[in-house]
Parts: structure tokens; C-alpha cells; sequence
């Protein structure tokens, strides 16, 4: 089908491409993937770009691409000179969903004894700051990536729902859960029980989506941000995102508890020290990530 065709932009300066593989850019791991794009961008290449790149299935989220991502975000979590992270799709679709045929055959002794979907939780383990940059369809499982990931940007045409209910079951991967903390649950139990979907600027009046841009300026956008983000402490970072993250798990007392040590703790990196420094002496700060 014709909407089906939509190819993704492809990345110059190939990585010995291979017959039937995504063409690459190399990044931290010189990994060759089939449903990815991988490369670093920014002045400082300080960013790492990932790209789902299954436009004829309007990116649907199959192991192999859910394996290929984990790996990818597994090397730029490990290059010392990555900041952050961009994940996206195509104009199209974001992600479409889950791979329904890969589920549709499974028995519940499949699901409950092999753990599925639990390797999709890899990105929520990500210390580096993840942001999602949302064009076309946020489906399913795309949604719940989508949730994921620290910071959602959206294309102004993008679309989420979470429409498991349709299908004959419950969103499996934090649907039902993140949807619902981020829109409050009124919104969130329509969304789950009708499978309607919503727009771009209906997710950010509910607080889903941060800010929304036009479709062909969106990952531009996202990288950007992730510049912005790469050009501060990376240790500090990675402790303001878990002191944030932590406002999901527990009470208000535990979590500015947490807080509190937290930032306590900023006074033992070198970066603090510098950061503190350059305010005072009017000149911009030079981060090591110590």
C-alpha cells in the first residue's frame, strides 16, 4: 500500500552496508542493524540519534528491533562523549505498536515463563537522558516507548492511544501505568477502554508531550534539546534525572529525602566545584563529568 511506502531519510556515509541491512553511520559500537539507524550528531557529536527504521511496518516494534535498540542504547549509554539521546521514526509512524504477528500465537505459559516484554524495561534503565521525538503514529506499544523515554517532543500530525483493548487485551509494556501519571486518570482509563487515539495537542494540554513542532523541523528540534542537555555535567545529569524519575515511585517526604542527598552529593564532584567557579568568575563553565 501506498502509505506503507514511506521511506525513512537516508543517513550519508554509509558503514559497509550489507544487502538487506539499514544503511550506518558509525557510532560508539561500528554495530551494522537491519531495523535501525544509528549515528552521533551536534557540534560536538555529543548526541546520539536512533532511528526505527521498519517503514513498511510502520515501525513495529519486533525483537529484532526492540534487541537492536537495547544494544544501541546500551553502546551510547557507555560513550564517554554522548550526552543524550534522541529516538525517533519516521514521519509516518513513531512506532505503530508491538509486532502483533510475533504475539498473536503466544500462550500465556509463553508470556508468564519467558518474561515477555521484559526486555523492552531497558530503556527506563538508561542513565543518560532519552528524548522521544514523535512524528505520525505513537501506537501501542510506540506510546508506551514513547513514555519511556524522559522528554517527548511531537510532530504537530502525531497521534497516541493506547488501543490494546481493541485487539482483546491490556497494554503490557507500562501503559496502564505511565499513561496514567501522565495524564491523570480520567483521560488515561478513557484512552485504555475506548483505544481512541489523541492528538498531538491534546497530549501536550494533558502534560504528555513538552512541546510540539513542525513535522520537518521535529528532530531537529529533539537534538537540540539533547545538545543542550550533553553540554552540562553528565554525572550531575544523571543524578537531577534520578531525583526527578524518583517523584514517580515514592512519597514526597522519601523523595525529597532523596533530593537532599542527592544534591548533598553534588558537592563531592569536581564539576560542582567548576560549575560554581564560572558563575563567579562570569565565564562558561567547563564540565568533565567528574
Amino acid at each position: 500500500m501506498a502509505a506503507l511506502r514511506a521511506l525513512l531519510p537516508v543517513v550519508r556515509r554509509p558503514l559497509r552496508p550489507r544487502p538487506g541491512c539499514a544503511t550506518l553511520r558509525p557510532f560508539a559500537s561500528e554495530a551494522n542493524f537491519k531495523y535501525i539507524l544509528t549515528e552521533k550528531k551536534g557540534k560536538g557529536r555529543n548526541v546520539g540519534l536512533i532511528r526505527l527504521n521498519r517503514p513498511k511496518a510502520l515501525n513495529a516494534l519486533c525483537d529484532g528491533l526492540m534487541a537492536e535498540l537495547n544494544q544501541a542504547l546500551a553502546a551510547f549509554e557507555a560513550d564517554p562523549v554522548v550526552g543524550a539521546i534522541v529516538v525517533t521514526g519516521g514521519e509516518k509512524a513513531f512506532a505503530a505498536g508491538a509486532d502483533i504477528k510475533e504475539m498473536q500465537n503466544r500462550t500465556f505459559q509463553d508470556c508468564y515463563s519467558g518474561g515477555f516484554l521484559s526486555h523492552w524495561d531497558q530503556l527506563t534503565r538508561v542513565k543518560k537522558p532519552v528524548i522521544a521525538a514523535v512524528n505520525g503514529y505513537a501506537l501501542g506499544g510506540g506510546c508506551e516507548l514513547a513514555m519511556m523515554c524522559d522528554i517527548i517532543y511531537a510532530g504537530e500530525k502525531a497521534q497516541f492511544a493506547q488501543p490494546e483493548i481493541l485487539l482483546g487485551t491490556i497494554p503490557g509494556a507500562g501503559g496502564t501505568q505511565r499513561l496514567t501519571r501522565a495524564v491523570g486518570k480520567s483521560l488515561a482509563m478513557e484512552m485504555v477502554l475506548t483505544g481512541d487515539r489523541i492528538s498531538a495537542q491534546d497530549a501536550k494540554q494533558a502534560g504528555l508531550v513538552s512541546k510540539i513542532f513542525p513535522v520537518d523541523t521535529l528532530v531537529e528540534e529533539a537534538i537540540q534539546c539533547a545538545e543542550k542537555i550533553a553540554s552540562n555535567s553528565k554525572l550531575v545529569t544523571a543524578m537531577a534525572k534520578e531525583s526527578v524519575n524518583a517523584a514517580f515511585e515514592m512519597t514526597l517526604t522519601e523523595g525529597c529525602k532523596l533530593e537532599k542527598k542527592l544534591f548533598y552529593s553534588t558537592f563531592a564532584t569536581e564539576d560542582q566545584k567548576e560549575g560554581m567557579a564560572a558563575f563567579v568568575e562570569k565565564r562558561k563553565a567547563n564540565f568533565k563529568g567528574q
